[in-house]
């Protein structure tokens, strides 16, 4: 049979309606992941402190964490209380802030560290020994059944007195798997808060991650915290795909600073994670305060701001090449995944050199409050790609070629003033002129 159903054409008011999904978000197919759900563990005064320039004293550590508390990280992390008296001091002192993040600090799995931890004033203490075989054995000499009994002993004394607790391995990606497992279950089921995976030398790529801690979601019911190393240059990626497979919690540093080459850069993962969770991100952390606390940090370690730092770099949102301006003047998101403003940043067309283009120079002329006919700004442009062949280009050479082609183009060309002389010349010479013709 024949359908006499006219047929209707599908238009924008009849199609269904669809949620826009964010093509750069978290996998449907990753029903764990936290990526819109995460939380962070600043670690610039413990971790931090391991960079080779860095001397944090008691004013310095405070001014940095009222800084990370203003920005919004979920927890700072301090040096253990027993790396020196100063240490234990500073610890206090921060603790008696009263900061909304809360505070722990970092101990080896030792009942002597907790003691003085739990004294402190902290809201939690980070647990970690070493697991893989190169530790067990160059570090602290103890096997498994040892590691296990006192992570057990201190867990049980940290949680009596009411703070939180996290266990971690160190070293977790060159350790056996099983020994993993087991220990991690074990401090599960006596109730720690979370279990932390430490990628200490910086040897796991994200694929690694992403199966460790899938298959770690299935023996505990605690959250995961991560740490990475950035050795290998994977520090941001394989945190990002700890949270697709369900890690909650990942440590970072300002800039990144800490032991070697350091860990995951606070501003970096930033950068990676508002891509990712837009919503979430802005919402939540105070995205305009990250230049000033990472210029607090690179001048408290004496370093700079590398030129390729995401967000922060003097070169983040500079457009040179002259397509790449004319595409951005018209739709930043031509070539910006990241939006300057959401940083308190702005972007900046880069026009003083020879790979400019004559929209980048008519935005020029504007700002100089000059008119140029398009064509004008297209002779104009010839005229400083000529010199940029020359030499390096300044923003004052650019300025000076355009004022002065303005002038050129804009003063009236009158004619040269002629005398009676050359009036009475011309009228004498025209009847000889015209006889010559006849």
């Amino acid at each position: 049979m024949s359908d006499n159903k006219e047929f209707q054409p599908v238009t924008e008011s009849t199609a269904p309606k669809t949620r826009q999904v964010n093509p750069y978000g978290p996998n449907p197919a990753d029903y764990l992941s936290n990526v819109e759900n995460f939380q962070l563990i600043d670690s610039t005064l413990r971790e931090g402190e391991q960079f080779a320039n860095a001397f944090f004293d008691t004013e310095k550590k405070i001014e940095i964490a009222k800084a990370l508390d203003a920005f919004g990280v979920d927890y700072i992390e301090l040096t253990s209380p027993v790396a020196s008296e100063q240490s234990r001091r500073d610890c206090e002192a921060i603790c008696k802030l009263g900061l909304k993040s809360k505070i722990l600090t970092h101990i080896r799995c030792h009942m002597d560290d907790a003691k003085v931890a739990v004294e402190t004033g902290v809201d939690g203490v980070d647990v970690v020994i070493g697991t893989s075989k190169f530790l067990r054995q160059y570090s602290h000499g103890k096997d498994m059944n040892y590691i296990a009994k006192s992570a057990v002993e201190v867990i049980e004394f940290v949680k009596s007195k009411g703070i939180e607790i996290r266990f971690s391995s160190e070293d977790s990606f060159r350790s056996d798997l099983v020994d993993l497992l087991n220990i991690y279950k074990t401090v599960s089921q006596i109730g720690v808060n979370r279990v932390g995976i430490a990628d200490t030398v910086g040897c796991a790529n994200p694929r690694q991650v992403y199966e460790l801690i899938r298959t770690l979601k299935s023996v505990v019911s605690c959250d995961i915290e991560c740490h990475f190393h950035n050795d290998t240059g994977c520090a941001i990626p394989n945190a990002y795909c700890a949270l697709e497979a369900g890690a909650r919690l990942i440590d970072t540093c300002v800039l990144g600073i800490g032991e070697r080459n350091g860990i995951v850069p606070l501003g970096g993962l930033m950068a990676r994670m508002i891509v990712a969770a837009p919503e979430y991100v802005k919402s939540k952390y105070k995205l305009h305060k990250l230049r000033d606390l990472e210029v607090l940090v690179a001048e408290a370690v004496e370093v700079n701001i590398p030129f390729n730092n995401p967000i922060t770099g003097f070169s983040a949102f500079t457009h040179k090449a002259g397509i790449h301006a004319k595409a951005i003047l018209a739709n930043p998101s031509t070539y910006e995944i990241l939006n300057p403003h959401d940083f308190g940043m702005k972007r900046y067309i880069h026009f003083a050199n020879r790979l400019t283009g004559w929209n980048a120079i008519k935005t020029r002329v504007d700002q100089l409050n000059l008119n140029l006919t398009d064509q004008q700004c297209k002779d104009v442009t010839q005229k400083i790609k000529k010199l940029g062949d020359i030499r390096q280009l300044t923003v004052d050479d650019v300025d000076s070629i355009i004022k002065d082609f303005h002038a050129e183009v804009s003063t009236p060309q009158l004619q040269p003033k002629r005398d009676n002389d050359d009036i009475q010349d011309e009228i004498s010479e025209e009847p000889a002129t015209k006889k010559s013709h006849q």
